[in-house]
């Protein structure tokens, strides 16, 4: 089957997902959850991939325009989401280094909520200190406060209503990316898809700072098994909502 892609949110209403993947740029999903992800499509969950920026600044290359940069990092992302098993992406359009907790993004996630209607929200965590980028924070935060109470509530962005988008209550959300991790998912049987998932992203790979990024990834992955009967893992914050 292959890979739907959306420049922006759809106006129809598609199929609602279990799991929504939200993430602030091309590549984040597949370091911070793409081991879960592969686990959830193997048990027939249907999930689809956000990605709120273009992706258009990361880059070392002086060569490479941001409209150029861009066009590369969409097809990069829809690689690794076919290699994965994900067959819809949504780029929402906002360009990188450029996202604000702004009410105009919140609306946007909170569209996405209402019109993919999923049980479990993936994104990066927005309370990790120090080194994090700043795109990282803000989608979390936005996408923690789009969940609970904006999605929830009808009286928050009535005008979705006319859009047919009734209110929707996340079940779950897992962050990745943190610091004070509560559940670990055992990528063991994964972690090779995860890598070609990451090699997709060719030219961001090409830019990675370690010699070996396989092998700092299944250190990482071996060390967030720690404590656990499982080889590698991806850790999370595990936040449940009420319903």
């Amino acid at each position: 089957m292959k890979t739907i892609i959306h420049q922006g949110i759809p106006d129809t209403t598609p199929a609602p997902c279990d799991i929504l993947a939200l993430a602030a740029h091309p590549d984040d999903t597949e370091f911070g959850a793409a081991g879960t992800v592969i686990r959830w499509v193997e048990e027939g969950q249907r999930v689809v991939y956000a990605i709120a920026t273009n992706g258009d600044k990361g880059t070392s290359d002086r060569q490479l325009t941001p409209a150029r940069l861009a066009e590369i990092r969409r097809a990069e992302q829809a690689q690794a989401a076919a290699t994965i098993g994900v067959r819809e992406v949504v780029y929402m359009g906002y360009p990188d280094q450029g996202l604000e907790e702004s009410d105009a993004l919140r609306k946007d996630v909170v569209r996405l909520l209402r019109r993919y209607r999923p049980r479990i929200l993936v994104t990066s965590d927005p309370y990790r200190r120090y080194l994090w980028h700043r795109d990282h924070r803000i989608i979390g935060q936005v996408a923690m406060d789009a969940v609970f109470p904006y999605a929830r509530d009808h009286l928050a962005y009535p005008e979705l209503l006319e859009e047919g988008l009734e209110p929707h209550k996340v079940a779950e959300i897992y962050f990745w990316g943190g610091e004070d991790i509560n559940y670990r998912a055992d990528i063991t049987a994964f972690f090779d898809r995860k890598i070609a998932a990451l090699r997709c992203h060719a030219s961001q790979m090409k830019e990675f700072k370690h010699s070996d990024p396989v092998v700092w990834l299944r250190e990482r992955c071996r060390e967030m098994a720690a404590g656990t009967e499982f080889e590698l893992a991806e850790g999370f914050h595990r936040v449940g909502l009420p319903l």
